[in-house]
């Protein structure tokens, strides 16, 4: 694939460092303003850096956008009249709705929005994906590419400030919560160090158990209770503290404010 990624920043090099490990690239154009700092990225075969986004677009057939806000829509006008039927266009940009990508470049082009989490730099993004009505047909190109990255989810767009709390924000709601159980291990009288590899390693052991055996927490939760035990004692005591209402409230008043920051970037 002939792709380019247009601002690279942080999500953007972690983009492009699946794309080259997956093998994923005929060629890979990275823009940039002040490409010095992404220089060393010249080592690698077939990627190109430049400055100017009409060159990267003019030689790529994917464009993975990864800006601001704020730039996304100066640059849709810079290069709008570069644009063919080749060019399928996938955005990463949080709040900026496909009807006001449109509204720039019109309404026959692909236009893919993805929201990827920064777990996308160890390939282990959860990427949720939608697209206008011409970009159904292309949809798959993204979904090769971010399954390359971890894994990937296709909703509808009205879901995806939702989709943004649970996966993007989550990444930072799941941080908190093996803080605190690592934490707990320090008043348990662990190091800290000792403390912080069992929280993780323990989540991920509790995520892998639902991901393979396709079960419910309940149920992975009920092979662990017992009778009178501790870990039961433990989960009712969290659950009078109000864990999982004090959860759902902060996903709540974390969609509330996208809500209101995406109302800035709908057409």
């Amino acid at each position: 694939m002939k792709i380019a990624i247009i601002g690279t920043g942080n999500l953007g090099l972690s983009i492009a460092k699946g794309l080259i490990i997956n093998n994923t690239i005929t060629s890979l154009y990275l823009t940039k303003k002040n490409i010095d700092t992404i220089d060393d990225w010249k080592e690698y075969n077939n990627v190109k850096i430049t400055s100017d986004n009409k060159v990267a677009v003019k030689n790529s057939d994917i464009l993975i956008f990864s800006v601001q806000p704020g730039q996304f829509e100066e640059i849709l006008y810079e290069i709008k009249n570069l644009l063919n039927e080749k060019h399928v266009l996938i955005s990463t940009i949080t709040g900026f709705h496909i009807k006001r990508i449109e509204s720039i470049i019109g309404d026959k082009f692909p236009i893919i929005r993805s929201m990827p989490n920064t777990a996308i730099s160890v390939r282990k993004s959860m990427t949720c994906l939608c697209s206008n009505i011409v970009g159904k047909k292309r949809i798959d190109i993204a979904v090769a590419i971010f399954n390359g990255l971890g894994n990937t989810i296709l909703i509808n767009e009205k879901d995806m400030q939702a989709a943004t709390v649970i996966c993007a924000s989550g990444i930072a709601f799941w941080m908190r919560i093996i803080r605190a159980m690592t934490q707990g291990g320090v008043q348990l009288g662990f190091d800290a160090k000792e403390a912080m590899k069992m929280s993780m390693f323990t989540a991920l052991g509790a995520s892998s158990l639902l991901i393979d055996n396709k079960t419910h927490p309940e149920q992975e939760i009920d092979k662990v209770t017992t009778p009178n035990g501790c870990t039961i004692a433990g989960l009712n005591e969290m659950e009078h503290n109000g864990l999982s209402s004090s959860l759902i409230q902060g996903l709540v008043e974390s969609f509330e404010k996208i809500n209101e920051i995406s109302k800035n970037y709908k057409k």
